[in-house]
Parts: C-alpha cells; sequence; structure tokens
C-alpha cells in the first residue's frame, strides 16, 4: 500500500523505481503493474503541470508510491504535490540544514509543521478528510536532494534534520556545480559523492540516487543506497521501439 511508503523507507527496505516525464496516466499505471516500489514524478524538469501529475497519481492508484519531484521548494509547490495525491516529495537544490527544515515544515500539517488545509484528491474530495489528517504526517516522505558544492559542505548539518526521510544524490548538478557538467564519473566529482554517502550512512539517513540502468546503480545498492530510480518512461520507450526495429532491419 502507498501510505506504508515512509515506513518501508525508514526500514531501509530496498525500494526500486521508474521515473515518468511523460503525462501517461496509462505509462503510470503500467509501471505499477510491472512491480515498481515506487514512481518518480519529474516536476522540476520538463512540460508536467499539476493536472498532469494528478492524472499519473490516479494512474499509479493507491497501492504504487508516488514521489513527485517539485519545481520549487516553495510552499505553493509542497502544497499542491501533497494535496494532489503524492506519497511524498523530493525536494531539489537543498543546500543548507535550514532550506531542508522550512521544506519539512511545509509538509508537514501542525504541530509538526505549516502545511495549509484544504479539501483536496489526497483528502479523498473530503470523503475521507478526517482519516487523511490523521495520518499524513506519518506517511508523507520528505526527501531532499543534494546536487550542489554547496550542499556537500553542509552534509553533516542537512544529515541530522529532524524529519527528512531521505538524501537523493544528484550527481549530474553536482557535476555542474564543480565546473564539471556531466563528468560523473570524475575523480573530484566522485569524492564529493562518497563524504555525502559516508556522512549520511554514519547518521542513518536513507541514501537515493537516479541511474539509466542497473548496471549505473548497483554499486550504489551495495554501498547502502536504498531509495532507487531506475531508467524513465521516454527512454524505456524508446530504447524497446529501437531494439525492435534494429532486429527487424538487421
Amino acid at each position: 500500500m502507498a501510505r506504508k511508503f515512509r515506513s518501508r523507507l525508514l526500514a531501509g527496505e530496498l525500494l526500486i523505481g521508474t521515473m515518468l516525464t511523460l503525462p501517461s496516466p496509462e505509462i503510470a499505471e503500467m509501471m505499477g503493474l510491472v512491480g515498481f516500489d515506487w514512481l518518480f514524478v519529474d516536476g522540476e524538469h520538463g512540460a508536467l503541470g499539476t493536472r498532469e501529475m494528478q492524472a499519473l497519481a490516479q494512474g499509479a492508484g493507491r497501492d504504487t508510491a508516488v514521489v513527485i519531484r517539485l519545481e520549487s521548494d516553495s510552499n505553493t509547490a509542497v502544497k499542491k504535490a501533497l494535496d494532489i495525491g503524492a506519497t511524498g516529495i523530493i525536494v531539489p537544490q537543498v543546500n543548507s540544514a535550514e532550506q531542508a527544515e522550512r521544506a519539512m515544515r511545509r509538509a508537514k500539517y501542525p504541530p509538526l509543521g505549516t502545511r495549509g488545509v484544504g479539501v483536496t484528491r489526497a483528502h479523498g474530495y473530503g470523503l475521507h478528510f478526517a482519516d487523511y489528517v490523521a495520518w499524513a504526517n506519518e506517511a508523507t516522505a520528505v526527501i531532499i536532494q543534494v546536487e550542489h558544492v554547496t550542499a556537500v559542505a553542509a552534509i553533516e548539518e542537512i544529515a541530522r534534520v529532524p524529519g527528512i526521510d531521505a538524501v537523493f544524490v544528484g550527481p549530474y548538478d553536482l557535476s555542474a556545480s564543480m565546473g564539471k557538467m556531466g563528468q560523473v564519473e570524475d575523480a573530484e566529482v566522485k569524492s564529493a559523492i562518497n563524504r555525502v554517502t559516508e556522512v549520511c550512512l554514519a547518521a542513518d539517513m536513507r541514501l537515493g540516487i537516479f541511474g539509466l540502468s542497473a548496471e549505473a546503480v548497483r554499486p550504489y545498492i551495495d554501498q547502502g543506497y536504498t531509495l532507487i530510480t531506475v531508467g524513465m518512461d521516454m527512454r524505456l520507450l524508446g530504447q524497446a521501439a529501437q531494439n525492435l526495429l534494429a532486429l527487424l532491419k538487421a
């Protein structure tokens, strides 16, 4: 059940998801049927809007966790993602403990935070309002992205922020912030990632990462990363089509 996602994450269970960038509820439903533990809906890059992301959550159903990467850490972005039924949020470009705490508070109802109260899909359109607000704070996952050299320098403080459930490493933006755009295998970039890994594991903070293939994410799983995103809808579709066509034209 999707609402158990946060408890599974905190328990250290290996959770494997894939990234959704296309506005297709059918793809979301299919990925749930395939058996992915969760779906990473990318609201930061690309063209997905609030209505499209809600449709993806509806397509995924109530059993597959949907976690939305926000376009920003604004109060409105956090509130809308959760109100449309996201199981959790991924907050991009978090570079300080203060920013991490602010994001957490925006995702939680009082007294833990400052999340506004509405009547939306998350509340069963009002039919399950009391039930939802009773368990939302406990079930809502707050994940922050560490993807800048400034965040790496502050990782010890970030990893100690109460209510942050996982740190999701962003190698590509991190490499760009170090003047090595796209060079994710560069020694200095790898050293920065290793620093984040060591600090988070020591703090019992869950770690996540994205990779385009099983081979790309396997080394991180071996290091203790448990929140894994592998592949993305457009690439999976495109590669399958390319491979099929190549077989017939060989």
